[in-house]
């Protein structure tokens, strides 16, 4: 039997929820701890990852999949080596691994806009130094024979397909690398009918070293092997440019037919240095099978002599991989006409201490309902004060809109005006006021949301004074158990490395703000702490001894801290550290931050001073000492865009910038990169050059359709080094406080009536 999307997801959900079950409470909603990453979900986010690739090859075809173009074996909108100019649907996000011969390709691309992508890519090929004399080899290029590179592509489609115009694209691949794959392309693409399309292109660098008509911008410099990571502007789209061209035939909705003529000659690895394998043709034939709307399989013959295939996996964090099902909240509550019920308008409740201590009570019940807490609450004859606390949800618009949907249906009608104030860490962030007769007006109209927030005013909430949190708040202890996975990639001798093993994590809230945290993991399996060579960094080893904390921290403390909140004025918060603050490094930290809920921007200074810690990661230290900090720069530019711009000194003491540059969709999907550099030099921060990498987040709520504040995150960097290094701080304030701002709010205020 098929099954389709929706069964299958309904079915995998209830296995997670039992699944979830053996694990310990942690004394809060959800199984979720105050303040903390890591709770009895754990088990649902690695549980529910295993199960997305079933989903991907039930889930039938639906007109998404038909509208994505296909991609060739670089993981790049294309034909089969080449590129084509087509772009994929907005925020799409393809993971691929193809192999022909000896070469082997692992590709992540993102659609970052609607016109431009970017992709990183592994890259192995086998047999590198198989044929090749002692004397000509080049150290680090040809230290393993199966060399594996890491590389970078940018694409942008200059404009789209018109009806009588071809798509045309402009791409730079690997183009802060090595160089040794690297290559420049024009490209246009036109379909001649719905089924068929040609697609025709010039390239330079790898893709015009076969069938070259010329060198019409100029020769090309050498170019410069060395540790990687270096821009080479100057040889983009010089030297020897070579056409391209290729056709694709849809024969129906999964079936697709290829051909092309490529332009790369294979040099590399074909070339009489190396031999890895034969290049008889520069002609490529394909056939493509559409196994569902993610998951897209290809079978080729490569240059007249290999064989080749392709996986491709489609994901689009627009569309969760299962529908939202957390139980609709209650309706609200229409308060009586004051004129044919006067009496229940009465303000004489406000009056008698009493009544404000039963409606709190009645109010934390409500809440409770839907997963919420009461931190404090203010009351008197027309105005209600929240200040809510909320672990739950992904949305905060979701849990303001189900806190003022408890507010309406427990407070007396003369409550007109709602207040409710989101608590991150004992601060309040934004006041968000409403009008409960706009709650009742509007919550029966087609655009309510929209209506909703127009009238709803937000705002600094620290202009309002704090009431006393309610009885019971503090001390609150909270703490969960469960398994951990960490993943390392690119190591040359095992690209892939992993462990396993149970975390046990506590955080003890003292008082406001005040509170108390450790972790501690022990590895149960895994080759994480498996023999590899020690570091030849020669800056202080601040991130490049990572193996010696894997194969002596067994079991480790990861952190172990006392940390003090708080909002030293208007717009303003504050943090600051004591203790064990990450795996490597010991000491104080402090932070200041300037967000108000209005302005695109924000400003921090974060100022730390740290001493590395014992491999073993228990409570010895090490000699090595420094004084660090950042001054940083964070812009909402719209749509779901971030910047952040850091200046400061790292931990090897080299002073620079940071830039980081990340897209955030309403779901709580986000994607992004960055690049650092320093005062330190190419040749003395070795491989790569300089520090640069791709980080990803995956909210469990995409994956499992609960409501869930659980989110899976990783960063892919190209090499691990020590240039360019900043402390892995948990309670960073712009990251904890971010989502209470306007721009947020409208992203996801949608979610306001669910």
């Amino acid at each position: 039997m098929r099954l389709n999307e929706r069964t299958l997801w309904t079915r995998t959900a209830r296995y997670l929820r039992h699944l979830a079950a053996f694990c310990p409470s942690t004394g809060q909603p959800n199984g979720r701890f105050h303040g903390g990453r890591i709770n009895r979900s754990s088990w649902e986010i690695w549980a529910k990852a295993a199960m997305v690739l079933m989903a991907m090859v039930v889930v039938p075809l639906s007109a998404a999949a038909e509208n994505a173009p296909s991609l060739n074996l670089y993981g790049l909108t294309g034909l089969i080596d080449m590129p084509s100019a087509e772009s994929q649907p907005d925020g799409m996000i393809q993971l691929s691994t193809s192999h022909f011969g000896p070469v082997s390709r692992n590709t992540l691309t993102f659609q970052i806009t609607p016109r431009l992508s970017g992709s990183f890519r592994y890259l192995g090929v086998r047999d590198w130094v198989k044929n090749v004399a002692a004397g000509s080899k080049i150290a680090g290029i040809d230290d393993f024979n199966t060399y594996f590179d890491r590389s970078f592509d940018l694409r942008f489609q200059l404009f789209g397909e018109g009806k009588y115009r071809p798509a045309l694209a402009i791409g730079l691949q690997d183009f802060v690398g090595t160089g040794l794959f690297a290559g420049e392309y024009l490209v246009a693409t036109k379909h001649l009918g719905p089924a068929l399309k040609v697609t025709a292109g010039l390239g330079w660098g790898r893709l015009g070293t076969y069938g070259a008509i010329g060198s019409p911008l100029g020769a090309r410099p050498p170019v410069a092997i060395g540790n990687g990571g270096n821009f080479n502007f100057g040889q983009w789209f010089r030297g020897p440019a070579a056409p391209f061209a290729g056709v694709e035939w849809a024969i129906n909705d999964r079936w697709t037919v290829k051909a092309e003529y490529s332009s790369d000659a294979y040099g590399e690895e074909a070339g009489p240095k190396r031999r890895t394998f034969r290049r008889k043709s520069p002609l490529n034939f394909g056939l493509e099978y559409q196994a569902s709307e993610r998951v897209r399989i290809g079978a080729y013959a490569m240059y007249g002599s290999e064989f080749g295939v392709n996986l491709s996996f489609a994901l689009n964090p627009k569309r969760a991989l299962t529908p939202y099902r957390e139980t609709a909240g209650m309706p609200i509550k229409v308060r009586p006409s004051p004129l044919l019920e006067p009496a229940a308008w009465s303000t004489a409740w406000a009056d008698e201490p009493a009544n404000a201590n039963r409606l709190t009570d009645a109010l934390r019940q409500a809440l409770a309902a839907y997963g919420l807490g009461v931190y404090a609450v203010r009351l008197d004859a027309t105005l209600a004060e929240l200040r809510l606390t909320d672990h739950k949800y992904d949305s905060r618009p979701n849990a303001i809109g189900r806190a003022a949907r408890a507010m309406a249906a427990t407070l007396p009608p003369s409550v007109e005006t709602l207040r409710v104030i989101p608590m991150v860490h004992g601060m309040a962030t934004t006041a968000v006021t409403l009008k409960r007769a706009d709650l009742e007006r509007l919550e029966p109209l087609p655009d309510a949301a929209e209506g909703m927030l127009a009238l709803t005013t937000i705002e600094d909430a620290a202009k309002y004074p704090s009431p006393a949190p309610v009885a019971g708040a503090f001390p609150k202890l909270s703490w969960a158990v469960g398994p951990y996975f960490r993943p390392s990639y690119f190591d040359p001798k095992s690209p892939v490395r992993l462990e396993t093993g149970l975390r046990a994590t506590a955080i003890y809230q003292i008082l406001p703000g005040f509170e108390l945290a450790g972790s501690i993991r022990y590895p149960l399996a895994g080759n994480l702490d498996a023999a590899r060579p020690p570091s030849n960094s020669v800056l202080p080893h601040v991130r490049t001894d990572f193996p010696l904390y894997d194969q002596k921290a067994k079991p480790g403390i990861e952190f172990l801290t006392a940390t003090k909140f708080f909002r030293p004025g208007e717009n303003l918060y504050a943090r600051v550290t004591l203790g064990y603050l990450e795996p490597m490094f010991a000491g104080v930290s402090g932070e200041v931050l300037w967000k108000s809920p209005k302005s695109p921007f924000s400003f921090g200074v974060e100022l730390n001073y740290v001493k590395q810690r014992d491999f073993n990661m228990l409570f010895g230290l090490q000699n090595y000492a420094v004084l660090t900090g950042h001054a940083s720069i964070y812009a909402d530019l719209g749509k779901g865009y971030t910047a952040q711009v850091d200046v400061g000194r790292y931990l090897a003491g080299d002073v620079g910038v940071t830039v980081g540059l990340d897209r955030e969709f309403g779901n709580g999907w986000k994607i992004g990169a960055f690049a650092t550099k320093t005062n330190v030099s190419a040749a003395r921060f070795g491989e790569g050059s300089f520090d640069k990498g791709i980080r990803v987040t995956v909210p469990l709520t995409w994956l499992t359709g609960l409501p869930s504040q659980s989110k899976y995150s990783t960063t892919l960097r190209p090499t691990t080094r020590d240039g360019g290094a900043r402390l892995e701080l948990r309670d960073r304030l712009y990251e904890k406080i971010k989502s209470d701002d306007i721009a947020s709010y409208a992203l996801q205020w949608g979610r306001f009536w669910r």
